[in-house]
């Protein structure tokens, strides 16, 4: 191949058609007359007059010569010169003038070859430590590296204020054939506004953000903005070496659901900031006894109306709440706090938004090119294409990055069935069978295992969830085993038929006891979480309490003994914010939660109720310890339906504590009613969903009964119970 006379190329760079910025900018070794002198060129558009600033003499000044092109400029040196870095003196046409370190004679390579060899295998794991805007000092100069995946770029620049917003000024370095494209902009710093400009080989230009950037403008606008996210001292290492040395399996996990921008909201419905949220919530998630509290998705996004669930900025803690020290902040004092922190997380899809991740360098990077596998039609998004190794990479490191740079507990993985199937929601003709034939997506199936592999083994002991709605086996076992390897599934099923029952008028719920019971078929298959969510409270659902039949007081019953059943059945649990205290609005996420309620009686004592089942789930280990194998439960009888009652039994680990739950779900109470027990004891009733206390008819066994040698249910002893309207209640073994 012909090589590219100087002016040629410099004609090339000009025009964005000679990649390579740094071949030719800067300062550079060239032959004159049989010896090595310096030569420094600059290219800067808008400048009439440019100098080189001699580095030991700051008042000598080398007059640069305009060449080849217009605002491209030369000094050649005598010699070679001694010093690395220089700043230029330029005048512009405007007559304004400016001082700065030159881009061009810093080394731009941050990433070492090793680690864009990782990225491209996939496996730079923490690929979040070099790419995007890291601030940092090379030679005592101050400034920031930005780095960024466009291979198939012509061109990208880097824009913002300090240049107008102007691609021509700072042309990024490609790392050879990887893609990756750096650059170090001396003189930046922290909250520094930017965006990516691309150029595609056709050259169409576009504005980008950063797919790594740690903050992002509040919407509506959009700039990535450079972020110290280093700098926070942090005061949970207790917390941390704690849950290391935790076995989540066998501990309580009572989960608070929320949506931050709903929860509570300040004066003209505005926003609370992350350290306002961090006390509220944080000291009323401890006074109501919830283990954790689960975020629906905070990075950010831009619009409210989809509560998070279509992100653009991956990385970066959603601005609508403050800064990343803020959010930092909010988790350090739920920590304190003693409350762990999860988040939802999307790796199923992103948005179309022209500045974000899709048709990123001008063709189709993070997303499937092939339209039956690129988009989800229900949610008018794209899909990531997990078989490419720099996506998959880009994931996977977020996900470690949200557990390493603010120590969250947890990942609540969003909608991983339509991830698991290729044709999901999709009509025949409209998706591709895999290189087998199946509908297995086995590209995102190794993404997901890869990810929960991952996880485990830089944080140990930290919670990966799987919103996961079909019967795909194995969600939450190890990968080794031919699992997923999630540790938890949240449990669909049991949600949608208990909900379909609790609904139903208490005198047609003998034809549907089925619906209560069918859980335990399949509950110790996988580690399940049971969620009463965000989901079944919006869209003409009805919040939890309007779901009730009956009247007001029956609606608070029934509620009542809902939540008691979810607590004595196996799995672990969660709650969706507003239920606690019987919201009878459906959410809305445009405004904060009616907090007014809590000023009336009933809500304050179902709130009052949520409270105790919470402290008293968390002090009694037969409710938690054993929840996923049948050592752990233990059905008395399930076969009451005349009565719509069912009883079972819950047993702690070392079978030393037995709990009794006995539910009336019908209005009438029924006395002298017999249940049969597992040993002779005094069976103290440690809880009564009808208590006067949480407003109920307060009908109750005197605070226990003794158990008789009279055989009942297939057992030797039995007890002889007074059993509420519409109640939960639980027993206590003594012996």
């Amino acid at each position: 191949m012909k090589q590219l006379s100087l002016k040629d190329q410099i004609k090339g760079l000009i025009e964005y058609n000679y990649q390579n910025h740094f071949d030719l900018l800067g300062l550079h070794t060239v032959e004159d007359k049989d010896k090595k002198v310096s030569v420094i060129r600059a290219y800067e558009p808008g400048v009439k007059e440019l100098s080189i600033i001699d580095p030991k003499n700051t008042t000598k000044l080398y007059k640069m010569k305009e060449t080849y092109e217009k605002n491209f400029f030369e000094y050649t040196f005598t010699k070679e010169v001694t010093f690395t870095h220089y700043q230029l003196n330029a005048k512009y046409e405007d007559g304004t003038e400016k001082t700065f370190y030159h881009p061009y004679c810093f080394n731009p390579h941050f990433l070492t070859d090793y680690e864009i060899f990782l990225y491209g295998e996939g496996n730079f794991h923490k690929s979040y430590k070099k790419l995007g805007a890291h601030l940092r000092t090379i030679d005592g100069i101050d400034g920031v590296n930005f780095a960024v995946w466009a291979p198939n770029a012509k061109k990208v620049s880097v824009l913002g204020d300090f240049n107008n917003w102007d691609g021509r000024h700072h042309v990024m370095n490609p790392r050879n054939a990887s893609g990756i494209w750096e650059i170090f902009i001396p003189g930046l710093s922290a909250e520094t506004i930017y965006k990516y400009e691309i150029k595609t080989q056709f050259d169409h230009l576009y504005q980008k953000i950063d797919p790594y950037a740690f903050a992002s403008e509040f919407r509506p606008k959009s700039g990535s903005i450079v972020a110290n996210i280093d700098h926070y001292e942090w005061q949970d290492e207790e917390w941390l070496n704690r849950r290391t040395n935790t076995n989540q399996l066998e501990n309580p996990i009572s989960i608070y659901e929320v949506h931050l921008g709903s929860w509570m909201r300040g004066e003209n419905n505005t926003f609370l900031n992350y350290r306002d949220l961090a006390h509220k919530l944080g000291d009323y998630v401890k006074e109501m006894g919830f283990t954790h509290i689960e975020l629906l998705p905070i990075a950010e996004h831009p619009f409210d109306g989809s509560w998070g669930y279509q992100v653009l900025s991956y990385y970066a803690p959603t601005s609508r709440f403050g800064s990343p020290a803020d959010f930092m902040y909010f988790v350090d004092y739920m920590h304190q706090k003693g409350i762990g922190v999860l988040m939802d997380w999307v790796p199923a899809h992103f948005p179309k938004d022209n500045h974000g991740l899709s048709y990123y360098d001008g063709t189709h990077l993070y997303e499937h090119q092939d339209w039956r596998k690129a988009e989800h039609k229900d949610w008018g998004t794209l899909i990531f294409n997990y078989g490419r190794n720099e996506v998959r990479n880009f994931l996977i490191s977020n996900a470690l990055f949200w557990f390493d740079k603010y120590h969250l507990d947890g990942l609540r993985v969003d909608a991983v069935a339509s991830m698991l199937y290729l044709d999901y929601s999709r009509k025949e003709g409209e998706w591709i069978p895999n290189c087998y034939g199946g509908r297995e997506n086995l590209e995102a199936i190794h993404f997901l295992q890869k990810t929960n592999e991952l996880a485990f083994s830089y944080f140990p002991n930290v919670i990966m969830a799987a919103e996961e709605s079909t019967a795909w086996p194995g969600v939450s076992k190890p990968v080794y085993l031919g699992g997923l390897g999630f540790n938890f599934k949240w449990n669909m099923g049991w949600m949608n038929d208990f909900l379909e029952y609790i609904t139903k008028e208490p005198i047609y719920r003998k034809y549907h006891q089925n619906l209560i019971t069918f859980a335990l078929l399949y509950a110790f298959h996988e580690n399940f979480i049971l969620s009463l969510s965000h989901d079944e409270v919006v869209y003409g659902k009805r919040s939890l309490l309007n779901k009730m039949p009956g009247d007001a007081w029956q609606k608070f019953a029934n509620m009542r003994s809902l939540i008691t059943f979810m607590f004595g059945h196996p799995g672990k649990k969660l709650l969706f914010m507003g239920a606690e205290f019987g919201q009878w609005d459906e959410w809305n996420a445009e405004k904060s939660l009616d907090w007014h309620l809590t000023e009336y009686e009933p809500h304050r004592q179902l709130q009052k109720c949520i409270q105790d089942l919470n402290k008293l789930y968390k002090n009694e280990p037969a409710f938690y310890e054993d929840d996923f194998s049948w050592q752990g439960f233990e059905w008395i009888d399930f076969s009451d339906a005349d009565n719509s009652v069912i009883t079972f039994i819950r047993w702690s680990k070392n079978r030393e504590q037995a709990l009794i739950f006995v539910c009336n779900f019908t209005p009438v109470p029924r006395e002298n009613y017999r249940v049969g027990v597992p040993m002779s004891a005094y069976y103290q009733e440690i809880f009564n969903s009808d208590s006067e206390f949480y407003g109920g008819s307060n009908l109750g066994n005197n605070f226990g009964v003794h158990s008789d040698e009279v055989e009942w249910n297939n057992r030797k002893h039995s007890i002889k119970l007074n059993l509420p309207p519409l109640s939960a209640t639980i027993f206590k073994a003594i012996r």
